[in-house]
């Protein structure tokens, strides 16, 4: 019915990674007809009502936008760069003369692990052409799982990308207060941070969540305690939320996004919901808008859920009833991407809801 209504449209599908095993039959659908297909698999599924882990969210484009699904990165963000500049090769030189920028939204194995560096390299060489949001994808549990896909690929370590027009509306916020306290990453590689002001970084981080909220962190209770307690890397104008995941037993840290060597940290405390920030953040940022015949398109971040508990399902029905008056589809996301809207740069975070609208 769709094919026959939009000749151009095409289809990007949200598949929770409890149904993974349903995708093949979706990807024979989507060749029959001939629409184009894209999609990725994550945790679970977020609705008007909540998160879900059965069933899939089919998004239909009335007419497919530019796209791309880059397999297998390399561990040099420029090479990266230069294959997702050669995808959209076709489509840019409209990009660069249009009025505004249209947003490219992108989203990534969970599994990347240089994240941040690839969406620094890309912008250098798309020069401002763009603005930027986008997700992680794959499994909760952090193990390697293939999560993005075509009409007829599953692929995994690689990243998918559309370019959405310029009249689509972005919102990313976590509303994460900031904590006093500074100390230095002395040694950190990528995601994982060996030395915390010289020293191994689980005892340093031990230390400071029990001098500023006087928490005992073990490593038994390292798992249930650490999303309570992120990071925050210090950034020009921001704040970057950055969740431990995991330890090492030398006293290494590993968390999801990157963490510069030598970079400026803070502790942040997840706020309850009642003193977050982020639903109101949201409505202002989308001015409110609820007037949209279009549904919103939100994702939520799996740390963030972990740290909110039943409450993550009171935040979606806030977001729902403030802002997404024609209901609201999305997924559970594992890192998040928006741009610095002063700089016009891409940032990655941890802990954010991802809204965006078409316009």
């Amino acid at each position: 019915e769709w094919r026959s209504q939009f000749p151009a449209m095409g289809v990007m599908l949200l598949l929770p990674e409890h149904e993974k095993h349903r995708l093949p039959e979706l990807q024979a659908a989507a060749r029959a007809e001939n629409v184009p297909l894209v999609g990725a698999m994550f945790p679970a599924l977020v609705t008007d009502q909540g998160f879900v882990s059965h069933g899939a969210w089919v998004l239909r484009f009335d007419e497919m936008p530019p796209w791309f699904l880059v397999a297998d990165l390399e561990a040099d963000p420029s090479s990266v760069a230069r294959r997702v500049e050669n995808e959209l090769q076709n489509a840019m030189p409209a990009v660069s003369q249009a009025s505004s920028k249209p947003t490219l939204f992108l989203v990534f194995d969970g599994m990347v692990p240089n994240v941040a560096s690839i969406l620094n390299a890309i912008e250098v060489r798309l020069h401002g052409r763009v603005k930027y949001a986008g997700v992680n994808a794959g499994s909760e549990t952090f193990q390697p799982m293939p999560c993005l896909f075509d009409q007829s690929r599953v692929v995994g370590h690689g990243v998918l990308g559309l370019l959405l027009p310029a009249s689509t509306r972005t919102a990313v916020r976590h509303g994460y207060p900031v904590s006093r306290s500074e100390f230095r990453a002395t040694s950190a590689e990528g995601n994982r941070i060996d030395l915390i002001n010289g020293r191994p970084a689980f005892e340093v981080y031990q230390e400071i969540i029990k001098a500023e909220y006087g928490v005992d962190l073990t490593h038994e209770n390292f798992y249930d305690l650490a999303v309570h307690f992120p990071f925050g890397v210090i950034a020009a104008l921001d704040v970057l939320v950055r969740i431990p995941v995991a330890f090492t037993d030398d006293g290494a840290l590993f968390c999801v996004g990157e963490v510069p060597a030598y970079s400026m940290l803070r502790l942040l405390r997840a706020p309850s919901l009642d003193e977050s920030s982020c639903v109101a953040d949201v409505v202002a940022a989308l001015d409110g808008d609820q007037s949209s015949v279009r549904p919103l398109l939100a994702f939520y971040c799996a740390g963030r859920r972990m740290h909110f508990g039943e409450a993550a399902g009171t935040e979606l029905v806030q977001l729902h009833q403030r802002v997404a008056g024609a209901g609201m589809c999305g997924a559970l996301s594992l890192g998040e991407i928006d741009t610095m809207e002063e700089l016009g740069l891409p940032r990655f975070h941890n802990a954010c809801v991802v809204c965006l609208r078409g316009g």
